[in-house]
């Protein structure tokens, strides 16, 4: 759709109202007016419906304010969403002179983040009269001044602005003097006294003035200044200057002793009432003293103080100009020195808000922060911009002049950094430009995305049969990479059946510390393997499960008496012992061999029936001789009995009874011996 702007001024003043308050709404900034002096709980402006905030989300969405300056002359109620003044506001403490006056608010409110800008215009009210820098002026003229000679005298000035700080002047009636108002290209007015006929000291010494001062405010309010003139005879020619007002530009900081303007007065008398001497007038305030001083001989007006752009960019110097006659006369002039701005001021930064720790699950553009960014020079020395950290997941987004976001840019993982030390710089348009630096320390927050894992998939465990209950055989070990609680692991025995038995029976796992016990004696008759599973489980809210594969405990058979503990055997221990074993064996074999094989005495056998042997239950051998021989192990009960016998047979008739000596020999061992040692035979 085309507008077209054809139409009577009351649509097109419409149309452009509504256009302009689309705009405002579409940059995310409100306004509203209040003012000064208003009072406590002062209606400004239903801030929630005007952001399009429900009332009722103000509370859970964090709905705050907050104030570049004093942060208590306005406040929210959040059951209502109005904005009200909560305090006494002063225009003139607040901006001063200013001719346009805010107060400057940010409005913040999350889940998600959003920030408003909303300002608020304090409009002045006529609260301040006029006043006089003194309440007495003094003038000295000489009786012979012509009429219609001038003299200057102070003005008044107004704290307040505009209309409310437009002056009038009238002095009280009189018949020697009226007052004559200009304004110069400042807009300042200048007052001087018109003289309306010849003064006669012999008549009248001194005329004492009423001056009256009216701002333009409703109510009005008014000042007053008592002006004394003091009449004075012969020397009857003031100094003049070529000006009555110079304008100098100066660079601040400039160095002490540099020269502003060297000032010129003339006098058209002669001799003593000829000599010009020059001065700061009266009028002049202290401290633009201190930044200014001039020779009284020259005329010279030289820097004193430093000169600093951002705190006053204008001074006014009156001057005056005396002769040196017994009764001087002066002469008057006004020197204005607007100083030029230098890239003189670093840019400065504000982190006004901060969302920490960042989760490491966070999405991409999560707001961390915002930064604000000023420059107290001017111009180009007062565009800033900022640079962040190279190499990093965040980046920096300009929402509004001045003022930046610092955003998430990629993925975060707690396990390779857990946290980042950012630096923003800032950097100003001057040349040289100046730049300033503001650390922030991001922390990532862990979140439980690691599952616990086993230092090895599986665990092989040795454990002697006829253990004691309770007796523990090993201990399994999980690590997750996560911190805190979500890193804190607890174990648990993966519940599965034996036989006609409940795993839990046999074994029990210690949750906080991985411990496996044995619940009873395991005997290695009935079971030689068994093989369960050890879970290992986070404490995280979004619990990660890991579990080890296959954890094995092997109970090997022996005859190991309940006070034997249950131990985990290397493997090449057990290799070691087995060698070991398998040579006793083999030594105690050659032995018997070798004596089964040697030549029997005479009369060593007999005729008879030839020795029976057989084997018992417990493995051991037997014969019709009643001697044996025991091996034992060197520690605790026997582990198995060795029965060994005489070589040597009686004599008797050999058929298919008797027995070879070879077999005479034989030895049975049930299970691994240790320290195997002979025992004397027992008859």
């Amino acid at each position: 759709m085309i507008y077209s702007w054809r139409g009577s001024p009351v649509s097109r003043r419409l149309l452009l109202w509504l256009l302009l308050a689309a705009w405002e709404t579409g940059s995310g900034q409100l306004r509203y007016s209040v003012p000064e002096e208003a009072k406590h709980g002062t209606f400004v402006g239903r801030i929630a419906q005007d952001l399009g905030l429900e009332l009722a989300q103000l509370v859970p969405r964090l709905f705050r304010v907050a104030s570049k300056g004093r942060g208590d002359l306005l406040e929210v109620n959040l059951q209502n969403g109005i904005l009200f003044v909560n305090s006494r506001i002063d225009r003139e403490e607040l901006c001063g002179r200013s001719l346009e006056c805010g107060i400057h608010l940010e409005v913040l409110v999350e889940r998600p983040l959003q920030v408003f800008h909303v300002e608020v215009e304090v409009r002045d009210i006529n609260d301040n009269p006029p006043k006089f820098f003194r309440q007495e002026q003094r003038l000295f003229i000489l009786e012979l001044r012509m009429p219609d000679s001038r003299f200057p005298v102070e003005g008044a000035s107004d704290l307040d602005i505009g209309a409310n700080a437009e002056l009038r002047y009238k002095l009280n009636p009189n018949e020697y003097f009226d007052l004559d108002v200009k304004t110069n290209e400042e807009e300042a007015n200048f007052l001087e006294l018109v003289l309306k006929k010849s003064l006669d000291r012999e008549e009248t010494q001194e005329h004492r003035l009423l001056l009256i001062a009216t701002d333009g405010g409703q109510p009005e309010l008014t000042g007053t200044a008592q002006v004394l003139i003091t009449v004075l005879d012969a020397n009857d020619n003031a100094p003049k200057f070529d000006k009555s007002i110079y304008n100098v530009r100066l660079l601040e900081n400039t160095r002490n002793g540099t020269l502003v303007i060297k000032l010129n007065a003339s006098d058209a008398d002669e001799g003593v009432n000829k000599e010009i001497a020059y001065f700061f007038s009266n009028i002049v305030a202290d401290d633009v003293k201190s930044k200014f001083t001039i020779n009284s001989n020259s005329g010279e007006i030289n820097v004193k103080g430093e000169l600093d752009y951002e705190d006053c960019n204008l001074y006014e110097i009156n001057i005056d100009a005396v002769d040196r006659s017994t009764f001087p006369l002066t002469g008057h002039c006004k020197v204005i020195v607007k100083l030029l701005d230098v890239n003189d001021n670093a840019p400065e930064m504000a982190i006004t808000s901060l969302f920490l720790p960042v989760k490491e699950d966070a999405p991409v553009s999560t707001v961390i922060a915002l930064i604000s960014v000023s420059d107290r020079d001017s111009g180009a020395n007062a565009q800033v911009t900022c640079s962040l950290t190279p190499h990093v997941p965040f980046k920096l987004a300009s929402t509004f002049k001045n003022y930046y976001s610092l955003v998430l840019d990629g993925a975060l993982d707690r396990e390779s950094v857990s946290a980042y030390q950012l630096v923003v710089t800032a950097r100003d348009g001057g040349s040289p430009s100046r730049w300033a630096t503001a650390s922030v320390a991001v922390e990532v927050a862990d979140v439980n995305d690691n599952a616990p894992a086993f230092a090895q998939p599986e665990y092989t465990v040795f454990v002697k049969e006829n253990n004691p209950p309770g007796c523990h055989v090993f201990t399994v070990s999980a690590r997750d990479a996560d911190a805190r609680e979500n890193a804190r692991v607890s174990y648990a025995l993966v519940e599965r059946r034996v036989g006609a038995r409940a795993l839990s029976s046999y074994v029990s796992v210690r949750a906080e510390s991985g411990e496996v016990f044995a619940l009873q004696p395991l005997d290695h008759e009935e079971l030689q393997l068994l093989r369960f599973q050890v879970s290992a489980r986070d404490a995280g809210s979004l619990v990660d499960g890991g579990q080890a594969p296959q954890a094995a405990s092997r109970a090997l058979a022996g005859s190991a008496g309940p006070g034997s503990a249950l131990v985990d055997v290397n493997v090449y221990l057990i290799v070691a012992i087995c060698a070991v074993s398998s040579l006793l064996v083999l030594t105690l074999l050659l032995y018997t061999a070798l004596r089964c094989s040697a030549p029997p005495p005479e009369g060593a056998c007999g005729p008879g029936k030839p020795p029976l042997v057989c084997s018992s239950a417990a493995g051991s051998w037997s014969s019709s001789r009643p001697r044996r021989q025991r091996v034992c192990s060197g520690e605790g009960p026997p582990k198995t009995d060795l029965m060994a016998f005489s070589p040597s047979l009686p004599q008797g008739p050999t058929s298919t009874e008797n027995v070879s000596l070879k077999n005479l020999n034989y030895i049975s061992i049930s299970s691994v011996l240790y320290n195997i040692k002979y025992v004397s035979p027992i008859y």
